[in-house]
């Protein structure tokens, strides 16, 4: 079969696969066999060979590294652009010709707009790397920046790991205590700290935000500086603040100085630092290898969502989580990249609408959370702009509704654009569920599964370290990949492992580390997402019901969240602004679990009985009786990530009767206060007053 993709001519398999189906299968059973072609297919610019692509009968715990003896570097990759007849180290320009435009910078509000050719961004992250040369950054060391999702943060970026050195970000509202979580244990070299950030209209001073988090990360062991980097072109005055460097001064160390070589790594080195999102605990710093991430991202980008050299992507993200990875690596193909930084509707909810049609965009990244709200406030994007240039509309973050499968295709958005749901992550910097071109799109769940990762649904119900048992489509259960494959991290930083732990453990998830414990322990030799889903068995589809961790369990009858969510956005979402729905067991006096409905009201609007009652007979005749919540209350507020992630566990453990430490990484940890009194339900409600 071969397979057209958009960029530099066909993938081509071996046999005669009809079907997205059978490609898949071919790239699962012969997973050693489809990760060569693609390779060669993707033209990624290395040094070296190797004799085989994996130990393909290494179990997944074992980690197994990917094209031993082929080195590569991040940087060389995103800058320059290697054809199939050119030498594996060849650093060419096509479709990054250096006239041609690599980045466009937006701040809120469609304001301040700036590009950079192809060839100032060679030049740019050149200067940015020499510099963190000469100041002694080497391959293996960390750099963390804190700051926007900029021009600035993209040059850090690629300068750092031209170097074979290690990035990780944060974006600018976590709070200092997240923000110290995530760089004290990788031990950086140095840090990067945006002096300012714009937000729904307001300007904030990150300097004593800045001060703060340089007193955390002083008693680092490599810590050699932080530097201030400008928001504005005006740089905010930071002469008075001790040990901070104005970014001018860090880059003028080294105005003299040549580009360095790249430094070419092991494919299965790490060069990327993303955090998990420790909702209930120290978030874990997960390590991401440069060739496994350059791989999955070349067949995600170029196969499964048709990006190009003449692609111009717009991604809505912060630097804090997995998304940011995803919207720069559309350099790799040679597209454009717009960075948009603030609010999605500031100064009005048109604005990334607006964007898009200025801009020419072809692919937008967005979330279920914009659609929702761009489809209450009654706007059609495409009445509204000439989205005739777009092609793909990619949502993640969180489940799709129905419903707004519906709204995009009937009223939201040209019925020409491939709506792409995906979910995966920041632990594989990728999909399991995503979507393809050579399927229809129905509404609801994933098109199917990510090339070359073996995924299968297996029966929730087992203990801990047992073998599982598949499911048949259709039946829930918890989303598992049975084999490895390259994009799964190296290891996490600090991690405990079989000779005595360290900051670089070895390749590989030994029992008693975090990394097994997060993935391998609820089944034998078998990676375990924690997502709760199933497969269409008509479509093939994979819908994801929510995490399984906050699956909801009464009588034994287990569903997702999202099951819930869907009919109060359907039916309700005129008074409604948002909901929360959690289990409550609680070890010592329940002997089954009860369902909790919390409601987020909308402004003007109170939750009465009346009310409730047409909830809980909505969710009784659109699911079942087993799924109508046991208590539903109004909330004032709903704990949420900085990603704007809505966070149950930690309010199933609470209403369950434990105490929890809020996170860093929450938006509005005192959020969870209000979630205590419910441990002790029964004071708050008699059987008459129980709603």
């Amino acid at each position: 079969m071969t397979y057209h993709g958009r960029a530099r001519g066909p993938l081509t398999v071996p046999g005669i696969p009809k079907s997205f189906q059978d490609l898949y299968d071919f790239s699962v059973s012969r997973r050693s066999e489809f990760y060569e072609i693609l390779f060669s297919w993707a033209n990624i610019i290395h040094r070296g060979s190797c004799s085989a692509v994996v130990d393909k009968e290494a179990p997944i715990d074992a980690v197994p590294r990917w094209f031993p003896g082929v080195c590569v570097n991040w940087a060389e990759n995103i800058l320059f652009a290697r054809g199939a007849l050119d030498t594996t180290d060849y650093q060419g320009t096509v479709g990054k010709e250096d006239n041609k435009i690599a980045v466009t910078e937006i701040h809120e509000g469609n304001t301040q707009g700036r590009h950079l050719t192809w060839a100032e961004l060679r030049h740019h992250a050149g200067r940015f790397a020499a510099a963190l040369k000469t100041r002694g950054v080497k391959q293996g060391d960390r750099i963390v920046l804190i700051g926007a999702n900029s021009i600035h943060t993209l040059l850090i970026f690629i300068a750092t790991t031209w170097l074979g050195a290690i990035f990780s970000s944060s974006s600018t509202e976590m709070g200092v205590k997240g923000i110290l979580q995530r760089a004290v244990q990788v031990d950086p070299k140095f840090v990067f700290f945006d002096d300012a950030a714009v937000y729904n209209g307001k300007t904030i001073d990150l300097r004593p935000k800045m001060v703060k988090v340089l007193e955390g990360v002083r008693a680092c062991t490599s810590f050699s500086g932080l530097v201030s980097v400008p928001r504005f072109v005006q740089p905010y005055d930071v002469e008075a603040l001790q040990h901070v460097e104005p970014l001018a001064s860090f880059l003028a160390s080294a105005a003299a100085t040549p580009s360095p070589p790249f430094s070419h790594i092991p494919f299965h080195d790490p060069f990327l630092i993303c955090y998990s999102s420790g909702t209930t605990g120290a978030p874990k710093a997960i390590v991401h290898t440069v060739g496994g991430a350059l791989l999955n991202l070349a067949k995600e980008g170029r196969l499964h969502e048709s990006t190009s050299a003449s692609s111009v992507t717009l991604q809505y993200t912060t630097t804090g989580w997995i998304m940011y990875l995803l919207s720069t690596a559309a350099l790799l193909t040679g597209a454009r990249v717009v960075l948009y930084d603030g609010s999605p509707f500031a100064p009005d909810p048109m604005i990334l609408i607006k964007i898009m049609e200025e801009q020419r965009v072809t692919k937008l990244g967005t979330s279920p959370r914009w659609m929702l709200e761009v489809a209450r406030r009654g706007i059609r994007p495409r009445q509204a702009a000439d989205l005739s240039a777009l092609r793909v509309v990619t949502s993640t973050g969180m489940v799709l509704p129905d419903r707004l499968f519906e709204w995009f295709y009937d009223v939201g958005f040209p019925p020409s654009v491939h709506l792409v749901n995906m979910s995966g992550g920041t632990d594989i910097a990728g999909c399991f569920g995503t979507g393809n071109p050579l399927t229809c799109v129905y509404v609801g769940g994933t098109q199917g599964p990510s090339l070359g990762v073996p995924v299968s649904i297996y029966d929730g119900a087992q203990s801990p370290g047992r073998r599982g048992n598949p499911v048949p489509p259709g039946t829930a259960g918890e989303l598992v990949a049975t084999a490895a494959f390259p994009n799964m991290p190296c290891f996490f930083w600090g991690d405990a492992s079989p000779h005595g732990g360290g900051a670089a453990a070895p390749s590989a998830a030994p029992p008693g580390s975090k990394y097994h414990s997060s993935y391998f322990e609820r089944f034998d030799h078998v990676w375990s997402q924690g997502d709760f889903c199933f497969v269409h068995p008509r479509t093939g589809g994979i819908h994801f019901l929510g995490r399984a961790d906050g699956v909801l369990n009464p009588g034994g009858i287990r569903f997702g969240s999202s099951e819930i969510y869907a009919v109060v956005e359907r039916n309700f979402s005129h008074v409604v602004a948002d909901s929360i729905c959690v289990g409550q067991r609680r070890p010592d006096r329940d002997a089954d679990e009860r369902v909790m409905l919390f409601l987020l009201m909308r402004k003007g609007q109170r939750l009465t009985r009346a009310l409730v009652g047409d909830v809980k007979g909505a969710i009784g005749r659109e699911l079942t009786k087993r799924h109508v919540p046991t208590y539903v209350f109004e909330t004032p507020e709903i704990p949420m990530t900085v990603n704007l992630k809505k966070v149950e566990l930690p309010v199933k453990q609470i209403v369950s009767g434990l105490v929890v430490k809020p996170s860093g990484t929450l938006l509005n940890p005192q959020s969870l206060d209000f979630y205590y009194k419910f441990a002790d339900v029964e004071k708050l409600v008699t059987d008459r007053e129980k709603l």
